[in-house]
This record gives C-alpha cells, structure tokens and sequence, in this order.
C-alpha cells in the first residue's frame, strides 16, 4: 500500500495564505457513511488549519483552479480520516520514552540486564523509575522478587510498574523508603505479594501501589512538558488524531493547557478525570467546554471497579483457575460505585468504568441499569476495557446506553495469559466483541496505550483476524468473535465515542469530517 507523503501535504499548508483552501484530489480514499458503511472518495478540500471542509467522489465536481489556492496530485495513494483512540494514558506514552522501558524484555534476565544498564547510565538520578514489565511474557510462574532487583540496582530506590499499570514491582531501597515490612498491611482493594516467611517480596497490587507511589520523585512541568510532546508526535506519526485521556489528573490537564496556550496542541484530547475529586476540581460544575478550537476538553470522569488480569486483580465471580484462593481486588463496594457514578452524572459527566473481570463488569452493568432510572437521556455510560464478561451480562446490555471501550490488542497480547487465568469455562465471554455488538452496543476501540502500542493498524488486524502478528492461532482465537473490516474501522471512528457527552450534539459526519486526515 503506498503512503501519502504527510511532508508534502504539510509543506502546501505552511506556504498558503490565511484562510487558503487546498484540494487534494487522486486519492483512494476510505471512510464510513452515517449508516457505519465503507465509503469511498476520490478528492477532498481543507482549509489551511488542515480541517476537511468536503470529500469528493468520482461523481464530484471538482473545484476550479480559480475557487482554489492549492492542488495537490494524491498520485493515488490511500488515505484514511484521523483515527480515534478512545482509551490512552497520554503523558505515560512520554514517560515510557522519558525511563526506563521494560515493554521489549522477553525474559527476567533480559529485564534486569536492562535496569542495570539503566543505573548504570543515569547515576545521577535518585530513584530508578521505569514500566512495561510483563512477567507472563517472560515465562515465570511468578512475579519477580525485590531480591532480584537488589542485585542490579546498587542499593538505590527503584520502582517499576507493571505494563498494565495494576502492580508494582520496588527493591529492598524503595520498600525501605515507604516503610514496607513484614507487619504491613495492604489497604483496601489491594496486595502485597510475600515469600514464604512472609516477608514482602517486591511486588505491590492495585491499591497497595499507594504506599509507595507518594515516596517516589514527582515529575516537573518541564518534565511533563517534554512527555507530552513525545506522547503528541507518537500519535500523529501512527494516524491517531484524536484520543480519550483516561485518568487525568490535574497536573496532566495543566500540562494539556499548557501546550494550548502555546498554540503546540495538535491532538483533539476528550478527558476523562482520575477520580470525583479531580473532576470537580478541573471540571468544577460540569464538563468544560471546547478549548483551543475544538481541542481539548474534560467529558467526564474515570472510576475503577477492579484491577487486571495479569496481576490477578481483576474481579471475577469464581476464583481464578490458576489460583483457586483467589477472585480478585474490588476496589469499591456496589454501593460506592452507585454513588459515585451517580455524583458524576447529576452534573452531567460523562461516567467510564474500568471493569475487566465478569464479577465487576456484572456490577458495572447493575449499577448503570438502576441510574438509568434516573437519569434519562443521552448518557453513553462507558464501560472500559468490558474484557471478560458473563455471557449472561452481555445480554442484559440490550437496551441500556452503554459504550463499549475495548482494546482488540489486550486480546491478541492476553491470549494465553486469560486461558490459564480463567480456564475454558469463561473463555465464551472474553474479549467478545462480536457478542457485545449484537446487544446494539457500541464499540468505541482503542489501544490503551502505553499498555498497548498505539497502531491502529495493529488493532484493526486484531479485531478482523483475531490473530496476533504471527497468525497464531490459525483462524483467530474464539473466532466466532470476529469482526468485519466495516465493523473494526467503525469501532476506531465511532458514532458514539470518546468525544461525546450529552451536552455536545454534532453529526457523525461532522465529526468524521473535521477530523485531520490522516495516511495509511
């Protein structure tokens, strides 16, 4: 497939005068119509902020020179809209470029080769800060030790989140620092991990992150500033325009504010704040209004029902098949979520629950029936990741206001990791995207990203094939789960996505419309 040079497009932006019209014609383009079908054009006009005033077809007529400033030949060359990634975690993107990035180790020993390469590069920096460890991809029957991070680090603090987010892995230095030992107690919603004495052995689960993360060096705004901008020009590169910020806390909006003020924001960011308290102290009385031309905005608000699968936080209904004692970390009681959920919406937020196991997805989807009661019209409850989920639940989906937040990368990555986790019994409600759609429940993809890598290319191939890169398994895992090419595009320019809330009103072909273009 040839690419349509993004260098020459920008080039014909940057040399017309204000308000100058450019016509892009000899393209093959793809989009989908307002009825979700692939849609074909030819040409297409923006203007010189790169906005798409019009598509063309073949049945088109075309502008003449004189209606015109700039022509440029598509040489016929496939163009696509701005692709949406409705989940992220935008400044972790340019963290994971900032430190020490664990996500291409494919062993233990590779990992820990890594860190003390790591240590030994920076010795001027006091904690040892880094993410992206997997240690089901590295074949281990249990998480890593402090122990062994005690032998690379050198006696300095280092702290290393687990690519999901939901762990932690510290040395003896950070334990030490946050003044963990054998009488700790984890809180509420969370685990430390023990060794056979029962001493701490490094590993700390969803809340129990809590006793460390305050101990660790903050990032500075200048910090923050040089990670967004390595997150922004990540996404740009792989086509993805407009984003759903999941967690944002209100130093991450300041930092977005920032980069608006000086007229460097470029993504269209719908945030999602890190909890009620962050919401009402970015959003105040309700969401905030369109910023920096139709930039940035705060829609609603993100809460946890549980943790992760590879952790073992996620809640499930019965135990899980690799560790029979254990069903997961809720992190909130049914009637905390209620409340909450219930706080957010009488301002008029926009609600995301991270549900992954089918016991907090099944608490999840309760919960939105019983508001639904009480709060009426255009809600578009989210539930994000919906990854393992009883097929009984699925089916009580029909007719709620739900949008479905998946990620078709976390099936591919999870595969073998979710058959040990759950066993064959749970298998026919994981991931199980075709079954959620058939609910009338929209799909809104995304890659979660940095769990994830933000391709949409590489999820788009996940939902149609469910394969992952090296064609395993052959015919897609639960392939009865499959997706059209037409359905899988849609869940990445959904009707019904990221940027919506019950405030805003713009047709989906608006949307999609004004959407920067972008190149496959």
């Amino acid at each position: 497939m040839k690419h349509l040079a993004v260098a020459a497009l920008a080039a014909a932006l940057l040399a017309s005068p204000a308000q100058a019209d450019t016509f892009v014609d000899n393209v093959n383009g793809i989009t989908l119509d307002e009825a979700g079908k692939v849609a074909r054009f030819t040409g297409f006009i923006m203007d010189d902020d790169g906005m798409i005033l019009r598509v063309l077809d073949d049945t088109s007529k075309r502008p003449k020179r004189k209606e015109i400033e700039f022509h440029v030949d598509g040489e016929g060359r496939v163009v696509v809209p701005g692709m949406i990634d409705s989940h992220v975690h935008v400044l972790d993107i340019g963290f994971a470029q900032l430190t020490l990035d664990l996500s291409p180790a494919k062993s233990l020993d590779e990992a820990l080769a890594r860190i003390q390469a790591y240590a030994a590069a920076h010795p001027d920096r006091p904690w040892i800060i880094g993410t992206g460890w997997n240690h089901e991809a590295w074949g281990m029957g249990s998480f890593p030790t402090a122990a062994e991070l005690d032998a690379v680090t050198g006696g300095r603090p280092t702290w290393l989140m687990r690519v999901d987010g939901h762990a932690g892995w510290a040395n003896s230095a950070a334990m030490a620092a946050a003044g963990i030992g054998t009488a700790t107690q984890a809180p509420e919603g969370g685990s430390i991990e023990r060794d056979a004495a029962g001493a701490p052995s490094g590993i700390l689960v969803d809340a129990a992150m809590g006793l460390v993360a305050p101990h660790v060096p903050k990032p500075r705004p200048i910090d923050e500033d040089s990670a967004f901008a390595l997150a922004q020009m990540w996404l740009l590169e792989n086509g993805v325009t407009t984003v759903a910020d999941m967690g944002t806390t209100i130093e991450e909006w300041q930092t977005f504010r920032r980069a608006g003020d000086r007229g460097d924001l470029r993504l269209r960011i719908a945030a999602y704040a890190a909890g009620v308290q962050a919401m009402q102290l970015i959003g105040g009385p309700g969401p905030t209004p369109w910023l920096y031309g139709d930039r940035l905005r705060l829609n609603g608000v993100k809460l946890y029902m549980d943790g992760a699968l590879g952790s073992r936080g996620a809640w499930l209904k019965a135990p899980y098949a690799d560790a029979p004692g254990q069903r997961g970390l809720p992190l909130m009681t049914d009637t905390q979520l209620g409340n909450l959920m219930s706080r957010a919406a009488f301002d008029d937020f926009q609600v995301a629950v991270h549900a992954i196991g089918d016991k907090a997805n099944s608490s999840t989807i309760s919960a939105i029936a019983e508001l639904s009661q009480t709060y009426k019209g255009d809600r578009r409850w989210r539930i994000e990741h919906a990854q393992v989920i009883d097929p009984a639940d699925i089916a009580r989906l029909s007719g709620l206001d739900v949008v479905a937040s998946m990620q078709p990368q976390h099936q591919t990555s999870d595969r073998l990791m979710a058959e040990a986790r759950l066993g064959p019994e749970r298998l026919a409600g994981a991931y199980a995207w075709k079954s959620v759609q058939a609910t009338g429940t929209p799909l809104a993809f995304g890659s979660d990203a940095p769990v994830e890598p933000a391709k949409p290319f590489w999820g788009l191939a996940a939902a149609i094939t469910r394969a992952d890169a090296g064609g395993q398994p052959f015919g897609g895992w639960q392939p009865q789960e499959r997706l059209s090419r037409a359905e899988a595009l849609g869940g990445l320019h959904h009707r019904r996505g990221p940027t919506a809330s019950s405030r805003r009103r713009r047709s989906t072909a608006l949307q999609w419309a004004t959407a920067p273009i972008s190149c496959s």
